[in-house]
């Protein structure tokens, strides 16, 4: 929900409510009430109306990618002939399919797509580069680069406005 935080006033509680989220997403509703000082029904309650508004989008688990056995990043520049909306429709749905393109990006500049691919070796990214990359609809032009390590790589969204009421 792309605007969901311009068309919905939060305030710190609600602030407080998701940075506790996104930081542990286990966390018990009895201690998240706790943790930002409302009564568990209360808080019970904020957290469901997040839910409904679609601030808080869905919950997950983070998997080690090196201990699934797909160490490697590789970001990948894809460049398509044509930008018609039916193409640009069909590629798009296409990449979603592949389970190892982790994110797809729209850009501006040099490349149409950006892609954030994860394999387990060189080898591993040349199969997905000959069996599904250059299959995507459209493609013209692809530039890859390996990953040699990650520096950062983060999970939580910082809050600017963290809501004066």
């Amino acid at each position: 929900m792309r605007h969901k935080f311009h068309s919905i006033s939060l305030d710190k509680i609600d602030y407080a409510i998701l940075e506790s989220l996104q930081n542990s997403g286990r966390i018990s509703n009895n201690d998240l009430a706790d943790r930002v000082g409302l009564s568990p029904s209360a808080c019970l309650r904020r957290v469901k109306s997040l839910e409904t508004d679609g601030i808080i989008d869905h919950y997950v688990a983070i998997v080690d990618q090196s201990a699934a056995g797909l160490p490697d990043n590789v970001f990948v520049q894809i460049t398509v002939e044509k930008q018609t909306k039916e193409k640009l429709a069909e590629f798009e749905r296409r990449v979603k399919e592949c389970p190892q393109i982790m994110e797809c990006y729209l850009m501006s500049g040099d490349a149409d797509y950006l892609l954030r691919v994860i394999v387990s070796d060189a080898s591993d990214y040349e199969r997905l580069h000959m069996d599904v990359i250059t299959a995507l609809p459209g493609v013209s032009q692809i530039k890859s680069n390996f990953s040699l390590r990650t520096v950062t790589k983060k999970t939580s969204i910082p809050f600017r406005n963290k809501g004066g009421n």
